[in-house]
């Protein structure tokens, strides 16, 4: 089963409805070799995964030198491209290293949402990556997880430099499609009524477990032609974990009540004779302005086994009982 194409909102720009989700490439969760990368970015290409996402501060830098070699040996105009600006890669001991990242590379971050930043920070891109284009550019995580009781002053800074500075970036055609990628729906909101913005990347945020955004977010994204991607569709390993060890939500152990409700949601699935993983890998798509969901994949087998989850008949009968149950909301949901 070939994966279904989407545009990103009022952009030309086209991804596959599972994209390939670049973390792991630069060493956030176990590390894996330069050959073990190959291997497994061979493999999404293999099973029609034809968009990949990235950023500088997955493994400060590796996670896009690593694609850039890989992409750089594929016809250009087959595969869509996003990365991310608002941390400029400096060397270690002038910026902050990313705690979630198990890399090597010389390098830290230094936050920067100034207009010359975007600019800056796309050119250095542009050469770890060694392609001449990057489809989508998303500012990346100006939003209170991220940020704190700092967030309003990062939200400023933000408005007033990066963001402008992408629009800019749009009209001159050096990128095709602008917008956020975070941790957070309420930011994006707010952002959408200030900028013409194409897409966000929201991690985490409209799963198969949670759904909040389905009340006002995910309208008004249908009402202003904005496109959803989903990152984290398994909420950081706790809707595909069944040992609670390994479970962890938003990167951190899991609390007992979001651990009980996806046990629910899992007895209910395999009452069906369905794969949970396969329920969160489809519900987002299951509303239309989500255009692709992109899971963190670290071993050849885990991409194999997402692309046949992907293609899994689910019955209606399973969403209905999840519904039924309090446990899934269907209202607003359209496809």
């Amino acid at each position: 089963m070939a994966l279904a194409i989407n545009t990103l909102g009022k952009s030309d720009v086209a991804v596959t409805e599972m994209g390939f989700g670049g973390a792991p490439m630069g060493g956030v969760g176990p590390i894996i070799t330069g050959e073990q990368v190959t291997e497994i970015l061979l493999t999404a290409w293999a099973n029609g995964i034809r968009y990949f996402d990235t950023a500088p501060l997955y493994g400060h830098g590796l996670s896009e030198r690593r694609l850039g070699t890989f992409l750089s040996t594929l016809p250009r105009d087959e595969f869509t491209l996003s990365s991310k600006v608002g941390r400029l890669l400096v060397p270690a001991d002038e910026g902050e290293r990313g705690d979630k990242m198990h890399d090597h590379e010389p390098f830290g971050i230094r936050y920067d949402y100034s207009y010359n930043a975007a600019r800056q920070s796309l050119e250095a891109s542009f050469a770890r990556l060694g392609l001449g284009s990057i489809d989508v550019v998303l500012c990346h995580d100006i939003d209170v997880w991220t940020h704190g009781d700092d967030q309003p002053e990062i939200l400023k800074a933000a408005r007033e430099g990066i963001l402008p500075a992408l629009s800019d970036l749009k009209s001159e055609g050096v990128v095709r499609a602008i917008g956020l990628g975070v941790n957070e729906w309420p930011v994006c909101n707010q952002i959408m009524d200030e900028f013409d913005v194409d897409c966000f990347l929201l991690a985490g945020r409209f799963t198969l477990l949670e759904q909040e955004p389905l009340d006002l977010f995910l309208p008004r994204c249908m009402e202003k032609n904005v496109s959803i991607i989903i990152g984290g569709p398994f909420n950081s390993g706790l809707l595909a974990n069944v040992d609670r060890r390994r479970a962890t939500y938003d990167y951190k152990p899991v609390d007992d009540t979001r651990w009980e409700k996806a046990q629910e949601i899992r007895r209910v699935c395999e009452s069906h004779n369905v794969d949970m993983r396969a329920a969160a890998l489809q519900y987002p798509l299951k509303h239309s302005a989500v255009a692709s969901v992109i899971p963190g994949m670290w071993r050849i087998e885990e991409v194999r086994t997402n692309i046949k989850l992907m293609s899994a008949e689910l019955p209606d009968s399973l969403w209905t009982d999840l519904a039924t149950e309090g446990l899934v909301r269907l209202d607003g949901i359209d496809r």
